[in-house]
């Protein structure tokens, strides 16, 4: 059965970043409201929006001490429901970021769970004696250094796969999934649009095993949440699955299941990253295993799962810095290239706050530059470890989640147009440049081509249901594929790269180019030279 999130198109809002309402120097609800016209623009269909709820900003909001009000530096419950309300309006759907691998230890769950081992509410969390004087296990934080805390008040350690301030919640107490499942209720009765589900795949841990991702009784749980939540509503769930492969997100995605809509996977977004390292030591990408990663995933789910497809998000450094080319000459081009061939392969887009702009990484010079936990953590270990400061900010320059968190650059005014107080976070000094009103003045602009690029699916549904087949897989500048549905072909060509490269097509003749991120792209296939960067999208006949 056909799905409304099968053919929409998400874009990503980091609320402490997207816009000031009332100067404080941090992005709000009433921000965003104002600015849904400009999204309505774009034509996205839903708003996938990172945690607006009671948090002490341990990690920016994924540290959750209250499920179920709005932390005030965003607004009140009354600017929620009217988002909302006003987003519905212009048909747009709110997804809400659901946390609940871990809380906050601010939470009043965890603050019952501390004071005793028979507190009512210690088996929310995940407690266990010290072994020969320390850690359980050898379980590590993903925010680096051991996973286990100690409790000098019960002499036990607790459980946190992320900062010692987010404690994982026990999913194998009936008493925990209940109270997760109240939470989701109370936001689905408010109409949201679904849930986007924060490292789902830890909630099935077997912490003594030292299982994390993908443990025995995950889909149990999420079979059980889908029953006792959204399977009664008609909304979309996206789960975060690291370690997920075409079989495992089957499980998830597989509609028979009753499960979630989709997963996000990350195997694309692993390939700089040199194996059994972190994601701080990086290699050249290589291009010919990406193809063949992206390809494998749009030909391997078939009915039984469905793809999200995403280049950037809060987490990941801007593409266009990281796979394209930042410099003034191709940023433009590279950016129109990349989202060519994420937005035209079978799957829902996300597209995250101003990647639909061009916006690039901002790299920082010393560590007091820095807000993000997880890089801040990182640069600590690795200066204790010998390495030196250089290459360490390098690392955080190329990958650090900063990179994406920098407020929106909406104009060339004081601090970009995003408040009228001292941004929360040092704007890039290109935003004089790179910015919104910028974009929509110029009818060549990126906005403008994700614009039709969300229109092309909308109008076509060859986008979204037809078949994709990868054409000179070994080709080391171009991604070619296919996309067919009932008598319809188009053929996506792109180059990679800055060098030329050339392309010759003996098949179809072309019907007409439905997009190119050059003015005078040929129209003539056979023996193609593609300039740096270059895509078109030819419709065969």
């Amino acid at each position: 059965m056909e799905k409304w999130w099968q053919s929409s198109v998400v874009y990503q809002i980091y609320p402490r970043s997207f816009q000031d309402s009332n100067e404080d120097g941090i992005g709000d609800l009433p921000g965003i409201i104002s600015r849904l016209d400009y999204l309505a623009k774009l034509g996205i269909d839903v708003i996938w929006l990172s945690p607006v709820y009671q948090s002490p900003n341990d990690d920016n909001g994924y540290d959750i001490s209250n499920y179920e009000t709005i932390l005030p530096e965003f607004g009140t419950m009354s600017d929620m429901d009217l988002l909302i309300v006003e987003a519905r309006k212009r048909n747009i759907r709110i997804v809400m970021d659901l946390v609940v691998n871990h809380t906050s230890d601010e939470h009043p769950w965890f603050s019952e769970a501390k004071k005793s081992k028979d507190n009512p509410y210690r088996d929310y969390y995940i407690w266990r004696d010290p072994v020969k004087g320390g850690a359980p296990n050898e379980l590590q934080s993903i925010f680096s250094g051991s996973a286990w805390e100690f409790d000098t008040t019960s002499n036990q350690y607790y459980l946190h796969l992320f900062s010692k301030r987010q404690p994982d919640l026990n999913w194998e107490n009936p008493v925990v999934q209940a109270e997760v499942w109240k939470l989701m209720n109370f936001w689905l009765a408010k109409g949201i649009g679904g849930f986007r589900m924060d490292v789902i795949d830890l909630i099935g841990k077997i912490p003594d095993r030292e299982i994390t991702g993908n443990g025995p009784k995950l889909h149990d749980y999420l079979q059980r949440m889908n029953q006792e939540t959204f399977g009664k509503y008609d909304v979309l769930t996206v789960g975060e699955t690291w370690g997920a492969t075409p079989e495992i997100a089957k499980l998830y995605s597989n509609p028979a299941r009753k499960e979630l809509s989709m997963v996000f996977q990350f195997e694309h977004i692993s390939l700089d990253e040199i194996p059994g390292k972190s994601k701080w030591d990086s290699q050249p990408l290589d291009f010919i295993k990406l193809k063949e990663v992206l390809s494998k995933w749009q030909t391997s789910l078939g009915t039984e799962g469905w793809n999200s497809l995403f280049w950037n998000n809060h987490d990941l450094p801007r593409i266009i810095s990281r796979w394209g080319n930042d410099s003034p000459e191709y940023r433009i081009k590279s950016g129109k290239m990349l989202a060519a061939i994420l937005h035209l392969m079978k799957g829902t887009p996300y597209i995250y706050q101003g990647e639909e702009i061009g916006m690039i990484n901002t790299p920082v010079s010393s560590i007091e530059e820095i807000d993000d936990i997880e890089s801040i953590n990182m640069y600590n270990e690795r200066i204790k470890a010998g390495y030196s400061k250089s290459e360490v900010l390098k690392a955080i320059n190329k990958k650090g989640r900063d990179n994406a968190r920098r407020p929106m650059q909406w104009n060339k005014t004081k601090a970009a147009g995003f408040s009228k107080g001292e941004p929360w976070l040092s704007i890039n000094p290109n935003f004089k440049e790179i910015n919104v009103e910028n974009e929509l003045e110029h009818p060549d602009s990126l906005f403008y081509f994700y614009q039709k690029l969300i229109q092309l699916r909308k109008e076509n549904p060859l986008v979204i249901w037809g078949d994709y087949r990868e054409l000179y897989p070994n080709d080391s500048n171009l991604f070619v594929y296919e996309r067919r549905y009932q008598e319809e072909i188009w053929l996506v060509v792109a180059n990679f790269y800055e060098t030329k490269a050339n392309f010759n097509y003996k098949g179809k003749k072309v019907k007409e180019i439905l997009l190119q991120n050059y003015s005078d792209a040929s129209i003539h296939i056979e023996n193609l030279e593609l300039r740096p960067y270059e895509v078109i999208v030819y419709h065969l006949g």
